[in-house]
């Protein structure tokens, strides 16, 4: 069986120092300075700043730390305030991060890595059960494909669908609402699609933001291949331009060595597919339908010609959700979702790239915004990067059956599981007979203007499309719930989940076992494999606006002025709680320490906590209180502080003979007066 693994990455580049050429190979690393690093100080950067202002600071320090350690450095994109893409070259990436993690104004250091989406799959043969045809015509089994999988399970029209996630039943409370957007990382979009216009002609879109070499200024770095960006575009419209590689560019060496003849594919046009899911529109005549029509989506382009860079992806992400990012425009529209049908390799540590994937997300979680990621197509092994972190929602694949598709990945990271369309079929010239439809374009390598194709019977199948109906889902949630957090989002998605099936899939088939070195293909999903349950938007959506009228109070003792060493009480307290339940428990998380705590001093794991900040600033708490019925209401509060008052001491005006005080003023005017007596004294005597 073939293993799909969505991938994931993306930077930009800033001016190079060395001159650009066909063959590129550029070391490529993210440096994080320490705060009070020399070069931090000497020029301090706003997450605020210009294009200009942004490549200027980050290459001062790129060059500076070029210095230290005896390399020509440039720098590319700015994540935050000390944060930067620094490249080289004559070296391996892995090299470089070794060297530069010694000096002493570095705070972290992680390879920026290249991944790469596996390819779509051309094999309609994933494995298991033949399925009887409705009608064979030509000697091709036929059959018409629909949207199976937003259906009720077991519908009438295709009872074998168990794994539908019975979106009709959600509709009757929400299609979504303009104000909720759900931001789609990935290979941008093609907006001219006919499904992406309402009846009223309203686009399905916001304003997004391409984030690939936006900032490069060197013609022919790999940033600027992978982009594959037309002069001149339109930044905000993140259009995908195609994402095809060609013998010719492996040849060329233009997009680097991590870009091999294995990569050599067709476009993929894997946004425009995945924002279908979400919010085609609907209603129009046209076409098929998103999870939530009434849903805005913005793209956020971070993934081109054999894929992209952690960097952009970091970017994308903390713009998405409003948060500034050097030398990028401001975003005007805040997403609420983000969906990530991408990832990649590595764990979610403290420590390189997973320390980076964690800040980003505790900052988009604090901000009120839930992320859903692919668990992705390793066949059965680990959730990988970033699915594999704390704070986001990892979607695995199931078949319509209910089993785990073959290609899934699976493990203790996943939070629910939804339908990533399978095909069955045994015999050849086949159709796939459970693909995910979605919107796409025709284009094998450059686009086809306003074209209207869809996925149709094609394999189109992967967890990159099971996370876009979770997200769309999320979306409806927000829709009756506007503050809704992402704690929350989780919490009612697991706890509406549906059970997994024990039967009815391909005869022989084991249980899902944890993830190891062996590929695990169809297997029955445990609640330790493949998250909590089969997603169920009806049951989500019921279950959120049953929290409404629910809310979390944080009280502050002092309740306000609170100074630096000064100890603050919190108090977390739900009310409007449904019928039958209570709290149960509190927990507090530091969300953000600002520099000025590190942990609470006492009661994180109870209604009552303290904490001691030890300098001027502001940090953020948030309280999760868990009910009787184990869902999670949350709330977080931002504290300002001031510094420290201090105690001046009067000086005296007078002095006593011993002591060391200081002299006042007056008198020292005093023993001049006095002196200048005593010489005109001294003068008339003859002295």
């Amino acid at each position: 069986m073939k293993s799909l693994r969505p991938l994931f990455v993306a930077t930009a580049l800033l001016a190079l120092p060395w001159a650009a050429s066909a063959q590129v190979e550029e070391a490529r690393v993210i440096v994080r300075f320490k705060p009070q690093a020399d070069s931090v100080r000497a020029k301090a950067l706003s997450v605020r700043a210009t294009a200009t202002e942004a490549r200027d600071v980050a290459q001062t320090r790129a060059a500076a730390l070029g210095l230290r350690t005896g390399q020509s450095l440039a720098a590319g994109i700015s994540l935050d305030e000390r944060t930067h893409v620094v490249l080289a070259r004559g070296m391996s990436s892995a090299q470089l991060a070794q060297k530069l993690a010694a000096d002493a104004e570095v705070e972290l250091v992680a390879v920026d890595q290249l991944r790469k989406h596996t390819k779509l799959p051309n094999d309609p043969l994933f494995g298991g059960a033949t399925v009887n045809a409705e009608s064979t015509v030509g000697g091709v089994q036929a059959r018409t494909i629909d949207q199976w999988y937003l259906k009720a399970p077991g519908s009438v029209t295709n009872p074998a669908a168990v794994s539908s996630i019975n979106a009709p039943a959600a509709w009757d409370v929400t299609t979504g609402t303009g104000s909720v957007i759900v931001a789609v990382l990935d290979t941008g979009v093609r907006r001219d699609h006919p499904d992406f216009g309402n009846a009223d002609g309203a686009s399905q879109f916001v304003s997004g933001y391409d984030m690939i070499g936006t900032q490069s200024s060197s013609a022919g770095s790999v940033a600027t291949a992978i982009a594959n960006r037309p002069a001149g575009a339109d930044l905000t419209l993140a259009l995908d331009y195609g994402d095809w590689v060609s013998q010719a560019d492996i040849n060329a060496g233009t997009l680097g060595s991590s870009c091999t003849s294995a990569d050599i594919s067709n476009s993929s046009w894997h946004g425009t597919r995945v924002s279908g899911l979400i919010a085609a529109a609907s209603n129009n005549g046209t076409g098929m339908a998103g999870v939530g029509w009434g849903l805005k989506i913005m793209p956020v382009r971070v993934l081109g010609k054999c894929g992209g860079y952690d960097s952009d992806i970091i970017a994308g992400m903390k713009w998405a959700m409003g948060i500034n990012v050097p030398g990028v425009p401001t975003n005007a529209n805040k997403a609420k979702v983000l969906n990530l049908s991408l990832g990649g390799s590595g764990s979610c540590g403290t420590t390189g790239t997973g320390a980076l994937y964690r800040d980003a997300i505790t900052q988009v979680n604090a901000a009120g915004g839930a992320i859903v990621i692919a668990a992705g197509n390793s066949e059965g092994q680990a959730v990988g990067l970033p699915g594999n972190c704390p704070g986001v929602i990892t979607v695995a694949a199931l078949r319509h059956v209910g089993t785990k598709v073959g290609f899934s990945s699976l493990g203790p990271e996943v939070t629910v599981s939804a339908p990533g369309g399978n095909c069955i079929n045994t015999g050849s010239n086949q159709a796939c007979l459970y693909p995910m439809v979605s919107t796409t374009n025709a284009g094998t390598t450059v686009p086809v203007i306003g074209d209207a194709s869809y996925t149709g019977s094609g394999a189109s199948v992967g967890t990159s499309f099971s996370a876009p109906i979770v997200s769309g889902i999320v979306g409806l949630m927000a829709s009756v719930r506007p503050g809704l957090t992402s704690a929350e989002a989780i919490q009612i998605l697991k706890s509406t989940a549906r059970a997994f099936p024990t039967t009815g899939g391909t005869a022989g088939i084991p249980q899902c076992q944890a993830p190891g070195s062996t590929v695990q293909d169809e297997c029955y999903c445990t609640s330790s494999t493949c998250g909590a349950g089969m997603v169920d938007a009806a049951a989500a959506v019921a279950a959120t606006v049953a929290l409404n009228g629910v809310g979390v109070a944080i009280t502050q003792s002092p309740a306000s002025g609170l100074t630096a060493g000064q100890t603050l009480t919190l108090t977390a307290a739900a009310s409007g709680l449904p019928s039958g339940r209570s709290a149960a428990s509190v927990a507090w998380t530091l969300v953000n320490g600002g520099g000025i705590v590190t942990a609470f001093a006492s009661g994180a794991n109870t209604a009552t906590a303290t904490i001691t900040p030890t300098a001027a600033g502001s940090f953020t708490v948030r309280a999760d209180v868990t009910d009787n019925a184990g869902v999670v209401y949350s709330q977080t509060a931002t504290i300002s502080v001031a510094a420290a008052t201090t105690t001046t001491s009067q000086t005296p005006t007078t002095s006593s003979s011993g002591g060391g005080g200081a002299a006042g003023a007056a008198w020292l005017a005093g023993l001049l007066l006095a002196a200048l007596a005593l010489r005109r004294s001294a003068a008339r005597r003859g002295c």
